[in-house]
């Protein structure tokens, strides 16, 4: 699995802290972590939390990761941005509980974290334990187990629910604001990672933008 790693200008100090914790976890399980910053405070490449949304989902539904990690201050509006797109179902995750239980029940693709509320002593431990639940076992196995049926049958219907009141990316993206969407996408390794991209149609409305 390609996990991609998005921090927004708020909390962009603490990209490399959770690049490691992250790392720590998931690659001796085999995957890779793949970091489209922000790498720091002062970067010039600037992401708000909307942006996040959009780089997010750009990544996503044109396959370049499978899985995203991300927040803002408390989580909410990388939430929000996020499930703003077709493709993405992002769970707002505090503890190793709602990792697990995310994982498990809702079978999403990306989660925000808050990376400042309550982020005191021990929130690069909290960090390591949220991820190893989020990915230590296959994701959808419903929780309680015997839930499982329901579960799995609700998560059919929610991607239903979205693939008919969300655009296609390919659609949406052109009419948002274009300098948005450009810094959203202006990130030093985006255009290099963005050319494995599986969706033609995203791929030419994206190069299209940033034309």
């Amino acid at each position: 699995m390609k996990i991609g790693l998005i921090m927004e200008n708020s909390q962009a100090a603490k990209n490399a802290l959770v690049e490691r914790a992250l790392k720590k976890v998931v690659e001796p399980m085999g995957h890779e972590v793949i970091n489209f910053g922000m790498y720091g405070a002062e970067d010039e490449h600037q992401l708000t939390y909307v942006q996040i949304g959009i780089l997010a989902a750009t990544l996503l539904n044109g396959g370049v990761v499978d899985y995203i990690v991300t927040g803002c201050g408390t989580g909410e509006g990388a939430m929000l941005a996020c499930n703003s797109f077709a493709g993405v179902i992002c769970g707002h995750v505090e503890d190793p509980l709602d990792a697990y239980t995310f994982a498990q029940i809702n079978d999403g693709n990306a989660i925000a974290i808050p990376f400042a509320k309550g982020f005191g002593w021990g929130g690069d431990l909290n960090l390591e334990y949220i991820f190893e639940k989020l990915f230590s076992e296959p994701a959808g196995q419903g929780y309680p187990k015997e839930r499982a049926v329901p579960e799995q049958r609700n998560k059919r219907i929610l991607d239903g629910v979205k693939a008919v009141s969300l655009r296609p990316l390919a659609e949406a993206l052109p009419l948002l604001d274009r300098e948005l969407v450009k810094g959203a996408l202006a990130g030093e390794k985006f255009l290099s990672l963005f050319a494995a991209c599986k969706d033609g149609a995203l791929k030419a409305a994206v190069q299209k933008i940033l034309a």
